[in-house]
């Protein structure tokens, strides 16, 4: 079954197997069947040694160091040959384990050794920068081809081997130089303090007296500037004052404007105000008087229609009456009609209940006979299999036990029985001992031989009239002329 892998963000995934030729690197991937994946770690790791090596004079000494190794990611955050390298040899081991520290051990310790051999002491110490950068490059070399890279490599003070002094000697040297040095620079300190001061105070005199004159020139340019800016500021205001006024001129004469055509909008509004009232006054009038004529018309109309309308009314009256009594007829043969109707649908109900009821109990008794069948079929099927299982399979003698025990022999000869039992069957007998006899009293000089063939030949004669007269009898055919005929009392 496939599943699908994904590693933290300081892991990848190698896969193997199928479809894959060496080793496949990912951050998620599908695994599937045939296939194995396994996470491993790409943090730095921090190696400390103490390196024990020998300079070219013979010298040994201690190079305590700290390494900070692991496999080498390129800055776009791919993989690479390295990553390649390092999966297969050194991620299948723990990075803290006894295998890879020995290892990179080793290969420091061997790179330093040969460096620290081709140099004297003097140049380790006092070339460290140097002697760290070497020893950097060297082992990288030796490192890449287990895809390691060293992020970080700090070399620490160099150290004396126990029972060796030199470094300890050379610091007292050093520390001596240093206190010689420090003599020299303080009473060149006092010589330069002494003739500094006197350089100082000039100079204080020298830029003060600079200043002075610099403060006077910035002070008149100052002022200069001081007037130009009240001077435009000044000029600035009148504008700004003559601005406001001509605004303000206009807008007063925009307001005498606007309060003539207020005037005059509120004159024509009185006008139309009060023509508007004797429109409004001659509109009333006139539908008073429309009003007085529409009152006048509904009187007359009152006065005739009202005679109109009782008589309507009357009549309406009348033909409702009409109306209703035909209403109620109809009505009433309805509702016979329905009643029937009803009464022929519950009838008609009632026998089709009837009928179900009916054809329920035959389907239930032929469900039951159906049962009844199967039950009976399978005892007997099972009393088969019994019997034939007791008779030990042998087929033949189950039916005979069958045809026994059913009767079957005992029915057959009934039926025979019973089918002969009105029959009265006519039995023709026949020889040929009068023919023999009639042979022999033959002629005595014919041979033996001829005469028992015609002694055959007149018994076949002899047998054919019995024959013919039984067939006759029995299914009432004639012979063929050619045969011969029957007496007339038989054939009648």
């Amino acid at each position: 079954m496939a599943c699908f892998r994904v590693a933290d963000a300081s892991e990848y995934l190698a896969i193997t197997g199928w479809g894959i030729d060496d080793v496949k690197l990912a951050k998620k991937a599908w695994v599937f069947v045939g296939q194995q994946c396994k996470k491993f770690d790409i943090t730095p790791v921090n190696y400390e040694f103490e390196v024990h090596a020998m300079s070219s004079e013979k010298l040994p000494f201690i190079l305590p160091a700290v390494f900070t190794i692991g496999p080498k990611i390129s800055d776009d955050g791919s993989h690479g040959a390295s990553l390649l390298l390092y999966a297969k040899l050194i991620a299948p081991h723990d990075k803290n384990s006894s295998h890879v520290r020995e290892l990179v051990r080793g290969v420091i310790e061997g790179e330093t050794r040969v460096l620290a051999a081709s140099m004297t002491m003097e140049q380790i110490f006092q070339g460290t920068k140097s002697f760290k950068q070497a020893v950097f490059e060297n082992v990288q070399l030796e490192l890449n081809q287990f895809g390691l890279y060293i992020y970080n490599a700090n070399v620490k003070q160099l150290v004396d081997v126990p029972g060796q002094e030199y470094f300890s000697y050379l610091g007292q040297k050093t520390q001596q130089g240093a206190v010689n040095q420090a003599k020299v620079d303080v009473a060149e300190a006092r010589m330069l303090g002494a003739v500094g001061a006197k350089e100082r105070d000039g100079t204080t005199l020298q830029k003060a007296a600079e200043v002075d004159a610099q403060t006077k020139v910035f002070r008149v340019r100052q002022e200069a500037i001081g007037i130009k800016e009240q001077a435009k500021v000044e000029a600035e205001v009148k504008v700004f004052e003559n601005e406001r006024e001509a605004v303000v001129a206009a807008a007063k004469a925009d307001l005498a404007t606007k309060k003539a055509a207020w005037d005059r909008q509120t004159k024509v509004a009185e006008v139309e105000a009060s023509k508007a009232v004797a429109i409004r006054e001659a509109e009333l009038q006139m539908e008073v008087e429309q009003k007085n004529a529409l009152r006048l018309t509904e009187k007359l109309k009152a006065e005739q229609l009202s005679k109109a309308t009782v008589q309507y009314d009357v009549q309406v009256q009348d033909s409702n009456a009409a109306l209703y009594s035909r209403q109620k007829a109809a009505e009433a043969k309805l509702y016979e009609q329905q009643k029937a109707a009803e009464a022929r649908k519950a009838q008609a109900d009632a026998q089709f209940f009837e009928q179900k009821l009916a054809e329920d109990a035959k389907l239930y008794a032929k469900q039951k006979e159906a049962e009844s069948l199967a039950t009976v079929g399978k005892a007997k099927a099972d009393y088969v299999a019994a019997m034939l299982q007791a008779l030990g399979g042998n087929y033949h003698a189950l039916r005979d036990f069958l045809m026994i025990d059913g009767g079957l022999y005992q029915e057959m000869a009934r039926i025979n029985a019973g089918a002969v039992s009105g029959m009265q069957p006519k039995i023709s007998i026949w020889t040929g001992a009068d023919g023999a006899g009639a042979g022999a009293g033959g002629d005595v000089g014919a041979s033996s031989s001829g005469g028992a063939a015609m002694q055959q030949v007149a018994g076949v004669y002899k047998m054919l009239p019995p024959l013919l007269s039984t067939v006759h009898e029995q299914t009432g055919m004639l012979p063929p002329a050619w045969m011969g005929a029957l007496p007339k009392d038989e054939a009648n």
